[in-house]
């Protein structure tokens, strides 16, 4: 075993840990803090993803190492870690990356906020103007919600709930000499940053800590501090023994509140005594202590983009209405008769979702000529105007059934809501798969066109999910090609039904074939040495199988250019195993969500049939991304892309994450990832390029 200059474990030559390379990621979201062509306000926003990442992280990824020590296992990975070496691997790295976030935002992004009239100040820095009017805030807003638990004989340690920012406390009493500890929960109910001045913030921990003397009448304080625990986030649901999946994951969602902690962290000024009581309360040791001087849980900065200062902002991208459905509104033409013409491509957020995928559900619903509705639903957020068309549908009559992934994580809550309010509303709910995550994002209207029944179909890369879709870079194709509604209405039968999984016309479909296609593909590129090219864009890579196939490839000559947002386990530029590979991370003010692969040699039978029958080149989109996980436990789909304009769009795409001199982050031979392009500016970018031609290209397009 041995170190890399950037303190990376290497134990297996070929490839990377997924873990270590999904810190290497956040790395590069905590290097757009510092980034000074990013606006400021930017620039704390990136400091807010950067903290809740690493939370994510903790209660999932640690979480299950911890699980695995616990249980003995001591399985290497397939780079050759086990779970006690990525875990001492983690915990070399996660300390130097809080300290470079704190230096991001303490050192640079505060002075640089107050120059510009932000200022997040301590209670020491207010006036005493300020100080009458946080006296009144916390008179009339913060002192009722607030509550102390003692800790005492009569009183045992409280539970601490998952993420919640806490006070400990020290109070004595004056007249016995005695000492007790007490938690304070800081609620949610009001914002974290409060203003007391016009610009001027102060941390609500700041203000209740100024003011324990009304909460601890007649003690002494003698100190206190912020703290915070990050608790195992997973839902264990033994599907085979479950009678109704539905309750199984109510009850484990009630149970995860109270799963293991598995981090604390505390502010830097946190004395000895108090630390090491929450250490020893919350079963933990020390090495699980994350020390910080920035404020705790940064993910408060996101409420300063409600400030009205666009000086501090990115300029605002409006997204436009695809061409041809633009035109079809100005004729008062549904979206089907435009489909029914040319399947319509969708590029999200630079192409209105709304306009587009939300108007194709809600025509759906409200068209007289549909009779059934079906779709997968992953992860759909709050307020849904797709589930309420859904449920209007429901209501006229039409035959609606929707696969609701209720073990979506962190949105499990969210989604069994859902499905209960759609089953109200008379739609048929199914609650994904056993032993499966349904993750396809799929779409099937059956529509009487007066000359037939024909079906629409929507796939895409992205979740059916107006907010996030105005901020996730996304594909996704409306079309009613009968080879793929046929597939899409088999998927939907095998999906909600007992029919068994059949060979598919047109879809590549997890976890039956998705894999050995793909590695057919590549292996095909590879028969054509160095006229061969692959392309591949998708959030990770981490599957042992699909490298070693891409690194034969590379041997063979194949340029392979891969365009990987998060987690690469593979290695990039190493002669003699992959040094015709070339690794290019895109972040920016979207996050790069899409997944496009493309093989310039890949007319070739897929499905009984030639996805590459306009040119040699094949392209695919869907909602796969390249780990175990999609391939081998998720219901995944991937979709050709066969009109020649579509693959000009899908090209054109590439073309700007590719290009010379663009800001980017490149994966080296060493394992590190280098910032390429200017370093003064954040320009030239791909996304700005690809906003800036998707808006030239907006012409209304005569039918």
């Amino acid at each position: 075993m041995s170190w890399s200059e950037n303190g990376q474990i290497v134990v297996d030559e070929r490839f990377l840990n997924r873990e270590l390379s999904w810190l290497a990621f956040n790395e590069r979201v905590l290097e757009l803090a510092t980034e000074p062509g990013i606006p400021l306000l930017e620039r704390a926003k990136f400091c807010a993803i950067t903290s809740t990442n690493l939370d994510e992280f903790f209660q999932v990824r640690v979480a299950a190492l911890k699980d695995q020590m616990i249980a003995g296992i001591d399985r290497p990975t397939w780079d050759g870690r086990t779970p006690a070496q990525q875990l001492a691997a983690i915990s070399q790295w996660v300390p130097g990356m809080i300290e470079r976030l704190d230096e991001a935002f303490v050192d640079r992004l505060v002075p640089e906020l107050r120059a510009a009239g932000v200022e997040i100040i301590s209670w020491e820095d207010t006036t005493l103007d300020e100080r009458a009017e946080l006296d009144r805030i916390y008179e009339s807003r913060m002192f009722p919600v607030l509550t102390p638990l003692a800790v005492d004989p009569g009183h045992p340690f409280p539970y601490i709930s998952d993420l919640a920012l806490s006070l400990a406390v020290n109070v004595a009493d004056p007249e016995t000499g005695d000492r007790r500890f007490a938690r304070l929960k800081v609620p949610d109910v009001f914002p974290r940053l409060i203003e007391c001045a016009p610009g001027r913030f102060v941390p609500a921990e700041e203000i209740i800590g100024a003011k324990l003397d009304r909460l601890f009448v007649g003690m002494v304080v003698e100190s206190w501090a912020a703290f915070r625990v990050s608790r195992n986030g997973d839902l264990t649901v033994e599907e085979e023994e479950a009678d109704d999946l539905l309750e199984a994951v109510e009850m484990e969602l009630r149970r995860r509140r109270f799963n293991r902690a598995v981090r604390l962290e505390v502010a830097f000024d946190i004395g000895e005594e108090l630390l090491d009581l929450l250490v020893r309360e919350l079963d933990l040791s020390h090495d699980d202590v994350s020390v910080h001087r920035s404020p705790l849980d940064l993910s408060c900065l996101l409420e300063l983009m409600s400030l009205d200062r666009p000086d501090l902002k990115d300029e605002a991208w409006s997204p436009v209405t695809a061409g041809r459905i633009a035109a079809a509104d100005e004729g008062d033409r549904p979206i089907f008769d435009v489909v029914r013409h040319r399947a319509v491509m969708l590029h999200h957020p630079y192409e209105s979702f709304s306009s587009s995928v939300e108007e194709f559900i809600g025509q759906a619903a409200d068209d007289p000529k549909v009779q059934s509705i079906k779709m997968t639903l992953y992860r759909a957020g709050g307020d849904s105007a797709i589930i309420r068309s859904l449920m209007k549908a429901a209501d006229r009559g039409k035959q609606v059934a929707v696969l609701v992934e209720i073990k979506a994580r962190f949105d499990e809550a969210t989604n069994v809501q859902w499905a209960k309010q759609l089953e109200r509303a008379g739609v048929h709910v199914v609650y994904g798969m056993v032993g499966l995550k349904t993750h396809s994002k799929v779409v099937l209207v059956v529509r009487d066109d007066g000359d037939q029944l024909r079906r629409y179909c929507h796939i895409g890369t992205g979740n059916y999910n107006s907010k996030t879709a105005r901020i996730y870079e996304d594909i996704g194709v409306i079309t009613c090609d009968p080879d793929i509604g046929a597939d899409c209405a088999q998927l939907f039968n095998h999906l909600t039904g007992y029919s068994r999984a059949h060979d598919y016309k047109t879809l590549l479909v997890a976890p039956r074939d998705l894999r050995r296609q793909l590695i057919d593909l590549i292996e095909h590129e590879a028969s054509f040495g160095t006229e061969g090219e692959i392309v591949m864009k998708c959030n990770s890579i981490a599957d042992e199988e699909v490298a070693e196939a891409l690194y034969a490839a590379s041997n063979a000559g194949v340029r392979i250019e891969l365009l990987v947002r998060g987690i690469c386990c593979l290695r990039a530029g190493v002669p003699g195993m992959s040094e015709n590979i070339r690794v290019r991370s895109i972040l920016g003010r979207y996050l790069e969500h899409s997944r496009i692969y493309r093989f310039k040699n890949g007319n070739v039978v897929v499905n009984g049939r030639l996805p590459g029958a306009v040119t040699n080149e094949i392209h695919l989109i869907g909602s796969a991304d390249l780990m175990p996980r999609n391939l081998n436990r998720r219901v995944e789909v991937l979709v050709p892309i066969e009109h020649e304009r579509h693959r000009a769009w899908l090209d054109q795409a590439i073309e700007f994450q590719l290009a010379d001199g663009i800001v980017c982050w490149e994966l080296q031979p060493d394992n590190r990832w280098e910032r390429m392009g200017p370093t003064d500016t954040f320009e030239p970018h791909a996304q700005e390029r690809m906003y800036r031609w998707t808006v030239e290209q907006q012409t209304p397009v005569a039918h």
